[in-house]
């Protein structure tokens, strides 16, 4: 069903559950349906989680020249700052937030909302260049553990399997068949 919501919901929140909860309340609050919402981040060990909530815009941060979801920007800054590092470990991790009526307030004036959270990680590595012409983002400096090959060279059909969103889309759906 299209809601028709062609609203860009600023993601103002400190963590990725922060934002995935701030983006579906508003789709709830507005067009009372029961609705999910997620946020992806690319976490860095030796940026102590950078880029994080951050990873889409993270090269606008330092240059405004730069516009969010600039790739080829935002991975050369992030291979930049990593430099020489031999600490190249890092994950990407998704949240979706699930918000579903539970029940009808006594008196009839609100209805009462369960939100649950589901995440994904996929841990790996940032690869010194980069390598593979798939996906997008960071995909072709992120090779994930038990792997020789970057997000960008495994192909859509392996990424889909194993990525962090498949991980957490797949503990949305075990949750929902189970009630």
């Amino acid at each position: 069903m299209d809601i028709n919501c062609d609203v860009d919901i600023p993601e103002t929140g400190e963590t990725l559950q922060e934002n995935a909860l701030q983006k579906a309340r508003y789709v709830y609050d507005n067009y009372h349906l029961d609705c999910f919402a997620d946020d992806t981040g690319l976490e860095v060990e030796a940026l102590n989680g950078a880029p994080g909530i951050y990873s889409a815009r993270y090269a606008s941060l330092e240059n405004a020249q730069c516009q969010a979801h600039d790739s080829e920007a935002n991975m050369s800054r992030l291979l930049r700052e990593l430099g020489e590092n031999n600490n190249r470990r890092a994950r990407f991790r998704t949240v979706i937030a699930l918000i579903q009526k539970k029940d009808v307030c006594p008196c009839g004036c609100t209805s009462i909302k369960q939100e649950h959270l589901f995440e994904g990680i996929v841990n790996g590595e940032i690869t010194r260049e980069r390598s593979g012409v798939e996906g997008f983002g960071y995909d072709p400096i992120f090779r994930p553990d038990g792997y020789d090959k970057t997000f960008a060279e495994l192909g859509a059909d392996i990424k889909n399997q194993i990525s962090h969103r498949a991980r957490a889309v797949k503990k949305l759906c075990e949750f929902l068949t189970d009630k």
